[in-house]
Parts: structure tokens; sequence; C-alpha cells
């Protein structure tokens, strides 16, 4: 059996929410996602990092909010219509990532997603997990271990 034949057999379909943080398109495997809300009325926490833009109640349970923005070093995230927050679970805890606007949701298969650059619009690329090139644009698969990470 040739490589292609084997890497072919290896790939599997994944399925991506994609959302955009400023310009860039960013991605995260569907099931990483618990929810996606509205839910933008924070509570400010003093004397957090300056990337921690509050926590809400999320049905009881207390989430921290990230703003992706400052993470990726990027101004502060206004607040506008399209903006949400993205509920991921990260070490038992849901942890909300506010994103500027929800894109969609699309299917790759593995084999489709190419190595992290060294930056993206000038965000460091260790932030990133891969690329994958639609017809109209680059998918940037966060990597949200290495996000959450900054302290």
């Amino acid at each position: 059996m040739s490589a292609t034949k084997t890497s072919r057999a290896k790939a599997c379909e994944l399925q991506l929410a994609t959302f955009y943080v400023g310009d860039l398109l960013l991605a995260l495997p569907i099931d990483y996602v618990q929810e996606i809300n509205r839910n933008l009325d924070l509570t400010e926490v003093p004397h957090a990092p300056e990337h921690v833009r509050g926590v809400i109640n999320l049905r009881g349970d207390v989430a921290t909010v990230i703003d992706l923005r400052r993470i990726l070093g990027f101004s502060p995230a206004e607040v506008a219509p399209q903006s949400r927050n993205l509920i991921v679970r990260s070490g038992g805890e849901s942890i909300g990532l506010w994103v500027d606007q929800i894109a969609d949701i699309i299917t790759v298969s593995s084999d489709e997603i190419g190595p992290a650059p060294a930056n993206v619009s000038g965000v460091e690329g260790r932030f990133f997990k891969g690329v994958y090139r639609t017809e109209t644009d680059i998918v940037v698969l966060l990597d949200t271990g290495e996000a959450l990470s900054v302290e």
C-alpha cells in the first residue's frame, strides 16, 4: 500500500465551529464547544488579567469569559450585535471565549488540514494547531490549550 493510500485511510472527518476574532477566521472542533450564547452581561473580576473580561452565570455555574482578541494581541473586543460567547470545557470548567462573530460549521477531512504557520495576520503561530483552506478563506484551528494558558 502506498503512503498516500495509508494516510487517506487514517484521515477522518472533522466538524469545525468557525468564528471571527478581528479579520481572523478561527475554528474549534465542534465537540470542544459546549454552547454558543449571547450572554454578554459580565461581572467584572477585580485585579484579573486584562484578557479576562469577567464572569457569567451559566445556569448556576460561574464561567470565566476570556477576550480572545487580547490573547491574540488585538485591541480589546467591543460589544457588538454579533459578539458571542463560545463556551468550551477546559480542565473540568466552562470557559467563555468572547468572539466577534460566529461564522459557520464546516466539515473537513483531517488530511486537508495543513501545519500551523509561524504567524497568521501577525498573530503568533503557537496559538494555532493548523490551517484549512477553503475556496475563499483560510481557516485557522485554534489551540485552546495554548490560548487558555496565557497568564
